[in-house]
Formats: structure tokens, C-alpha cells, sequence
């Protein structure tokens, strides 16, 4: 009995890893047919047998991973959604390897976020020990009005969205040197608009001066950003302005790849 276990079988019934293993091969096969293909040929195309074949195409059309359609199967919804999220994570790494090359030539810590669905959202950063990122000690999708990033994305936004995002996170200082009003922000952002960069000196973390620039990417609110220790103030327009050239470059085309 321990034996047909460890080769899949448990006497005359499918263990659930075998079952597994062919509803994948069932996927695959599929997939490998953009136009769809009716079941005996699946069968074939997995190598599995016409019931076997017939009992996971209903389960998995039952699911959503796959749709019937004019006789044949096609890939379904829940299939994917599983291909765009590997997709997507496969794009964040290839963000976040260049955001650390980028981190290592300027010497700071980089940052790259979006505006999505009336929240900041920093899709990927740096993660080097040398130049760590800034510690998320206050949640940053609540105090926009706090960073850089922040300031940048609410700087490109129309004013009603920019309206009703302050009316559900208004300002509050969270350090003796944040901005302390609502008026005292839309100045700033309106400084951020005229200079295209927001710059921030320890008004979301104590020590640490940042700024942000907004890049292009469709419709959507974004930006790249870095931070220093605030020893390193005197850095930070030379770093800034490097960013700036960099980010016409390959930053933009994979920033715009992750974040549609």
C-alpha cells in the first residue's frame, strides 16, 4: 500500500497529488490551443484517458479555470488570473532589480509608486542594508501629505479626486517638521506642479529628507522617489536631478509595464 502512495496511486482510487498533477497537464493542453479544442483531442494532447478527461474538464469549466464554448474548451478566468499574477510578479522583480541598480549608482534608497483606486500605493523599493528604505511607521496610503511620494501623486490628481482623497485622510503633523494644515499643503503642491519635484525634509521620518518626481505613465498618477539620511541633505538635489535623467530612460517603460 505504501508503495502505490509513493507512486501516486492509493490501490484502485487517485491520491489528490495525482489528480492534481493531470488537471494541470489538462490546463496546459489548453492552453496550448488558443482557439480551443474539444475533449477527445485534450485527452490526447494530456495522455490521459477519455472519463478521466471528461470528469476534470467539468470540474475545472465548474471552477472558472476553464470555459465551454461552440463544443470546445478554452481557458477561463480563473486561469487567467493566475497566468497575470505570475506576470505581474515576474515584473515587479524586474522593477525592483533595476530600482537597486539605480539605488547602488545614486547612493539612495528608490522608490516607485502609483496612485490606484484613490490610494498611494508604493509598488516597489530598494532593499539594500547600506541605503535602507525609510521603516513604514505610519501607514503610507493614510499620510500622503506627509511624504514626498505622497505630495507628487496628490500634485497630479484633479482637484475633486484631490478633494476626496484629503476629506477620507486629512492632514495631521506626524513629526515636528510636517505641514500642519490643509491650506499649508495645497501651497506645496502647488509648488510640486510648478517645479515638477516634491521635496520633503523629515516630515514623515525623522532623519531622512526624500523627494519624488512624477513620471508619465498612461492615466495613471506616479512617481519615483528617494530618500537620504538627513546628513546628506546637501545630496539631494544632485541625486534628484540623476534620477530624473535615468527615469527617461529603461525606469519608465517597466514602471508603466507593473503598474497597468
Amino acid at each position: 500500500m505504501a508503495l502505490a502512495i509513493v507512486n501516486g496511486e492509493s490501490g484502485s482510487h487517485p491520491t489528490l497529488i495525482g489528480s492534481v498533477q493531470r488537471a494541470l497537464r489538462l490546463l496546459e493542453a489548453v492552453a496550448a490551443h488558443p482557439d480551443g479544442a474539444p475533449a477527445k483531442q485534450l485527452a490526447r494532447a494530456a495522455g490521459l484517458p477519455l472519463a478521466t478527461t471528461y470528469h476534470l474538464l467539468r470540474t475545472l469549466t465548474h471552477e472558472g479555470y476553464l470555459r465551454r464554448e461552440n463544443g470546445v474548451f478554452v481557458v477561463g478566468e480563473g486561469a487567467e488570473c493566475i497566468g497575470r499574477a505570475g506576470a505581474r510578479r515576474r515584473q515587479r522583480r524586474e522593477l525592483s532589480d533595476v530600482l537597486a541598480a539605480v539605488g547602488r549608482e545614486l547612493g539612495a534608497a528608490v522608490y516607485f509608486a502609483v496612485y490606484r483606486e484613490g490610494e498611494v500605493e508604493v509598488v516597489a523599493m530598494t532593499d539594500d542594508p547600506e541605503r535602507p528604505p525609510v521603516e513604514e511607521w505610519v501607514d503610507f496610503r493614510t499620510t500622503a501629505h506627509a511624504h514626498a511620494i505622497g505630495q507628487c501623486l496628490l500634485a497630479q490628481l484633479d482637484e475633486a479626486t484631490r478633494r476626496e482623497h484629503l476629506a477620507r485622510h486629512p492632514v495631521q503633523p506626524i513629526t515636528p517638521f510636517s505641514l500642519r494644515s490643509e491650506g499649508e499643503l495645497l501651497q506645496r503642491l502647488a509648488t510640486v506642479r510648478r517645479g515638477q519635484v516634491a521635496y520633503e525634509r523629515q516630515e514623515y521620518a525623522l532623519g531622512t529628507v526624500c523627494s519624488a518626481i512624477p513620471i508619465r505613465v498612461g492615466s495613471v498618477a506616479a512617481t519615483l522617489a528617494v530618500s537620504l539620511p538627513v546628513t546628506e541633505l546637501h545630496r539631494l538635489r544632485s541625486v534628484t536631478d540623476r534620477l530624473r535623467k535615468m527615469a527617461e530612460e529603461a525606469l519608465t517603460t517597466l514602471a508603466f509595464s507593473i503598474s497597468i
